[in-house]
């Protein structure tokens, strides 16, 4: 992560450092409880009950009642009412064992995230411009989320990574090589404790039990041209079609090639005035919107699986 630092005084240094060490005192620690469950009344009042009895505040909270599954959907994110401290016993096991039996009264789906940063491990080819878009919006403080690693099967954008200060590790895949090359992804994950897999125009096909290994925690981005134009050179197709909208979709990745379930999509209209250049030019800003949202939105903990669609809590 990118840290900008003033210069401070050599007299001031005593300072600014108990400055820094009071504000991390006073912290409050902070939480996000997802769910979803058949919908039924009391469900949010047990939810709030639990955590008013306990001196959290909730600082946000969205539900959907999804009519045609009946189910509930809900986001609700809260602060211990003190400052944070080492006498406070509150985490994420602690919370998750005493909300346990209201989960089960509810056939409740629940889990409860702590305040940490989500780490990603970022898979990339040839083009770059996702990866530079992240860089950017990591480096910012604007992303949500840090990146770990950054994991291509070809050597072209080592530099662009390396310059950030990012690891890059170089996984070639062939037809003959491919079960190592997922093998030694699954271990990269390990190693650098990812949360999210991002596929930021990584082009290579994931097996289905990669895919069903990564579950719910892969983020997939391409152009929301398919099924239409398929191949390569969508654009230039689009171009030959005459198309007027140009799109991208950001997805989980499931065994159904870039069918799985969409998190954000990004459209931007055209006219003939554009050529294929100028299309692909305006696509890959539309990959590059679309992405960040879904994995910021991810790492915020604000999107639910709901079967092949999901629930985005803006």
């Amino acid at each position: 992560m990118t840290i900008l630092l003033e210069s401070v005084p050599p007299g001031n240094a005593t300072a600014a450092a108990g400055a820094a060490s009071a504000t991390a005192a006073t912290r409050k620690a902070e939480f996000v409880l997802t769910l979803s469950c058949p919908d039924k009344p009391g469900i949010v009042r047990a939810v709030t009950t639990f955590l008013a009895d306990r001196g959290f505040d909730i600082v946000e909270h969205q539900q959907f009642d999804d009519h045609v599954s009946g189910n509930l959907y809900l986001r609700t994110a809260f602060t211990a009412g003190a400052p944070a401290d080492t006498d406070v016993p509150d985490t994420v096991e602690v919370l998750t064992e005493a909300f346990q039996p209201i989960g089960e009264d509810f056939g409740m789906n629940f889990t409860i995230h702590d305040g940490r940063p989500q780490r990603l491990l970022v898979m990339v080819s040839k083009f770059g411009h996702c990866l530079n878009d992240l860089i950017f919006r990591w480096q910012a403080g604007s992303l949500g989320a840090e990146i770990a690693v950054v994991v291509s099967n070809h050597e072209t954008l080592r530099p662009m990574a390396e310059a950030a200060g990012l690891t890059f590790i170089h996984v070639p895949v062939t037809a003959e090589t491919k079960p190592e090359a997922e093998a030694r992804l699954l271990e990269l994950v390990e190693e650098y404790d990812a949360d999210l897999v991002v596929l930021a125009r990584y082009m290579q096909v994931l097996s289905n039990e990669l895919c069903g290994n990564l579950r719910g925690r892969a983020i997939n981005i391409h152009h929301s041209f398919l099924p239409g134009f398929k191949g390569a050179k969508p654009y230039h197709q689009a171009y030959d079609r005459g198309v007027k909208l140009v799109g991208a979709t950001a997805h989980y990745v499931t065994a159904d090639l870039d069918e799985g379930p969409i998190i954000e999509q990004e459209v931007f209209r055209v006219d003939h005035s554009l050529d294929a250049d100028a299309l692909v030019t305006v696509g890959r800003d539309a990959e590059t919107q679309a992405l960040a949202r879904a994995v910021k939105w991810h790492c915020q903990h604000r999107v639910l699986l709901n079967k092949t669609r999901t629930v985005v809590f803006r």
